[in-house]
């Protein structure tokens, strides 16, 4: 029996950076990494390593990622002051480890001055 040998991998062609694709996306939108990393067809995990990059370049063009912070579904807990991207692993008030996925958006960083 004849064995066929394999194609080679040939990499998917992007016409533009991931970083740049992600921003693109969300800019409109308010997505879950977990919708970011199925639209761009990358992990999770790395969706989280370019939203830690964006938001520092967004904060040098007067532009910065907004986000709506992640909720427990069982207490409605809100983790506002928590500073990593990542979905927390449990509830600290119920200990519950269902939990909402933190939203991403990306607004102006407009200045009003009143005279």
């Amino acid at each position: 029996m004849k064995v066929k040998p394999k194609k080679p991998f040939v990499p998917v062609e992007r016409k533009d950076t991931l970083r740049h694709g992600i921003i693109a996306l969300i800019e409109g939108n308010a997505l879950t990494a977990k919708e970011i990393s199925a639209a761009i067809k990358i992990s999770e995990k790395e969706v989280y390593e370019h939203l830690e990059h964006i938001r520092m370049t967004l904060n040098r063009h007067d532009r910065r990622l907004s986000v709506s912070p992640a909720e427990c579904k069982k207490c409605g807990f809100i983790f506002e002051k928590r500073e990593k991207l990542k979905k927390p692993g449990k509830c600290p008030e119920c200990k519950g480890e269902s939990i909402y996925y933190p939203v991403f958006n990306i607004t102006a960083n407009r200045l009003f001055f009143y005279m």
